[in-house]
């Protein structure tokens, strides 16, 4: 045990000693080298305080946005839209009567709907109350109103609607309305902080942030129509369409609309159509009623996909031209199929998306360049865009008042007295596109251009089809109260 105790004693003894000594000579060594040990200590020190400094000059403190929400929230209205009860005309299935006794075509039977209430967002984009949303929120609607932030409440009137971009423009009435002030949405960057801004729920103005997960998104929600929608992870659930998305300085980028979720509320991702497409679609709905919407004239699709895989185009960015349209602005430039389409106006087109992006920019007449891949070499062409007529005429809003004229779904006396099943009465002719083409009062319309019409409804649709089209025109075929059968073509083009 004594023996243990002494060994202690002289290891510590031993130790004492050591650190004695090193002390001493590491003394002497700085006294001696005073200069030497100054740089070292300065280099350890700035590696410890590097950090340090860096935070000093760019302090992290999180990116504060409540400026950008306040300004936002009070432009940021809530919007219901009511479609009231209508009588319509349901086609029943034929029976064996109908076979043996009647025209086998079915029995209608009059039906009376229920009203139908709907709730969106919308957002203020000028003092006089012209208000941007997404069609799909006043689609159908009879009536339109309007509660701001403030709780002030005020009928809408549509303006006009573009169902391919899912936008409308709403005007109330009155001044100095709150509004936000619009952003450019192509300097938007992946990773930039942004807010989404509208009524989910049916609750008032709500705030959510997150980041620009990505930018050109297609998803194939609009059937054809023109879809490059910016992508955010900030909370967008039923009710936000319409809403805003706003940037951290307070400035319109986006307006939301599409949620996309297996369940129908939010899931981790929204989609807002950016401020790109909605200030050119707004100034056509101002100034003509309708979108101005130029074409370029092809159908192609993103490279890197099974049909051009395999294919060496001499680059791996940009839109593969499959198809080129007769009479198209494309094809009086040049474009032939196999060219890839690698820039428009001079900047870069990564895919379909960004490219129906930058064309949605324009009117049909204008000009624009377009750089192409052609044998893995670059060639510029100037190309004049074109309307879905095929030309570049100014394309003015057709509606059933358009045709001067008032329509009635017909009776069950005036069915028995043609014998006829279905059938729209013109009750009253007014200057107009029927009045030109010599369409009287009185006069039953069975189809036009091949549709069957019994409805006002009927007769719309096929008004927009027919408006699209590049014919332009109505072709009526039907009867008068006399029996006398009578055929009509209405031209949609002249008068404009």
């Amino acid at each position: 045990m004594k023996s243990t105790i002494k060994k202690i004693f002289g290891y510590s003894a031993l130790m004492l000693g050591s650190a004695l000594v090193a002390g001493v000579t590491t003394y002497m060594l700085m006294e001696k080298h005073a200069g030497k040990e100054t740089v070292v200590a300065v280099q350890q020190d700035s590696s410890y305080a590097m950090p340090t400094a860096l935070f000093d000059n760019k302090p992290a403190q999180p990116i504060d946005l409540t400026g950008a929400a306040e300004s936002s929230l009070h432009a940021v209205v809530h919007i219901k839209s009511t479609q009231l009860g209508k009588t319509q005309t349901v086609q029943q299935m034929p029976d064996l009567f109908d076979f043996f006794f009647g025209d086998g075509m079915g029995r209608q039977q009059q039906v009376r709907t229920q009203p139908r209430v709907g709730f969106g967002s919308g957002v203020i984009i000028s003092e006089d109350g012209y208000i941007v949303t997404n069609n799909h929120v006043i689609d159908g609607a009879d009536e339109i109103d309007v509660k701001l932030n403030d709780n002030r409440e005020f009928k809408g009137k549509l303006i006009g609607a573009d169902p391919n971009t899912d936008l409308a423009l709403v005007k109330i009435e009155g001044d100095d309305f709150p509004t936000i002030p619009i952003g450019d949405s192509d300097a938007l960057k992946v990773g930039e902080w942004v807010l989404a801004v509208g009524n989910p729920f049916n609750l008032t103005s709500t705030v959510t942030a997150g980041i620009v997960s990505a930018k050109a998104r297609t998803l194939g929600v609009y059937n054809g129509g023109i879809e490059s929608f910016i992508q955010t992870d900030a909370a967008i659930n039923q009710g936000n369409s319409g809403g805003a998305l706003v940037n951290a300085r307070g400035e319109l980028v986006g307006i939301n609309a599409v949620l996309s979720s297996p369940t129908g509320a939010y899931a981790g991702y929204g989609f807002a159509i950016p401020t790109s497409i909605m200030t050119k679609v707004v100034d056509d709905l101002k100034e003509f009623g309708a979108v101005q919407r130029a074409i370029l004239g092809i159908s192609g699709h993103d490279l890197g996909d099974e049909r051009t895989k395999d294919k060496d185009l001499g680059t791996v960015e940009g839109v593969y031209v499959a198809e080129v349209t007769d009479g198209s602005g494309a094809k009086a430039a040049g474009i032939e199929p196999g060219d890839v389409i690698v820039k428009i106006a001079g900047k870069k087109v990564h895919n379909m998306a960004e490219l129906q992006e930058n064309i949605a920019k324009h009117r049909p007449g204008d000009k624009v360049g377009v750089t192409i891949m052609r044998g893995k070499k670059e060639k510029e062409l100037d190309v004049t865009l074109k309307n879905m007529q095929g030309n570049t005429e100014v394309v003015k809003k057709f509606d059933l008042d358009m045709l001067g004229a008032a329509f009635q779904p017909i009776s069950e006396d005036v069915k028995r007295h043609l014998g006829i099943s279905y059938g729209l009465q013109v009750t009253g002719v007014d200057k107009g596109k029927f009045a030109d083409a010599g369409i009287k009062k009185g006069f039953v319309i069975l189809k036009v251009n091949g549709h069957k019409i019994a409805s006002e409804e009927n007769l719309a649709e096929v008004l927009k089809s027919a408006n699209q089209s590049p014919e332009r025109a109505l072709f009526i075929s039907g009867y008068y109260m006399s029996g006398r059968r009578a055929n009509y073509a209405v031209d949609l083009s002249n008068g404009e």
